[in-house]
């Protein structure tokens, strides 16, 4: 069976644009069928694309080809793995910003082209997992001084409406339907039985 090529291109987020990744994959005669893109974080590789890639695409023989290792996975736990998957599954993985990745040794002289990628992927897959984590320190940091300024995080929440209170003595008289109470008050069914539960406190 004639082995074949697939381009995987990632981003993090919807409104991160793939554009440049797409463009390296098409000057190198990548075809749209042959292009799997994901907009999903790198932490781990429970991506739809990816593991369309894994359990579908992919077969011995093949070539993966992706624009820089940190698109692969942030985790370097997680980037170590799949490289062995590959190497054991005879999948050719290639790198475009790890030139050696890119060679095609003669026959017999393989584990060159392998030493080589260990040690560049051992000290890559190390700078996208310290990347990751200093970027959800960041994260961390941003948000805790936010609520230090009192910032809000979460949805907002949900005042007691000012008619409440005759609205549930109707209720609770079965002069209404909870749903007719729901509707008149504005609330969701969980708020307002909430609220409910806090005014039946009143008349412990």
């Amino acid at each position: 069976m004639e082995s074949r090529t697939y381009y995987y291109a990632r981003v993090s987020s919807t409104g991160q644009n793939l554009a440049r990744q797409l463009d390296m994959f098409k000057k190198m005669g990548a075809e749209d069928r042959e292009i799997i893109v994901d907009k999903e974080s790198g932490k781990n590789l429970q991506r739809s694309g990816y593991q369309a890639l894994r359990t579908t695409l992919l077969r011995k023989g093949d070539t993966l080809v992706i624009c820089s290792l940190d698109r692969l996975s942030r985790n370097k736990s997680d980037i170590r793995s799949e490289i062995q998957y590959f190497k054991e599954n005879d999948i050719r993985l290639k790198i475009l910003d790890i030139p050696t990745s890119l060679i095609d040794q003669p026959e017999g002289s393989e584990w060159v082209l392998d030493m080589i990628q260990n040690i560049l992927l051992e000290v890559l897959g190390s700078f996208a997992e310290h990347e990751r984590l200093e970027i959800k320190a960041r994260q961390e940091a941003g948000i805790k001084s936010a609520k230090a300024r009192g910032q809000k995080f979460g949805r907002p929440a949900v005042k007691c409406p000012d008619n409440f209170a005759e609205v549930y003595e109707k209720w609770k008289n079965k002069e209404i339907t909870a749903t007719e109470a729901m509707r008149i008050t504005g609330l969701k069914r969980n708020k307002f039985y909430d609220f409910a539960r806090e005014r039946e406190k009143l008349y412990v």
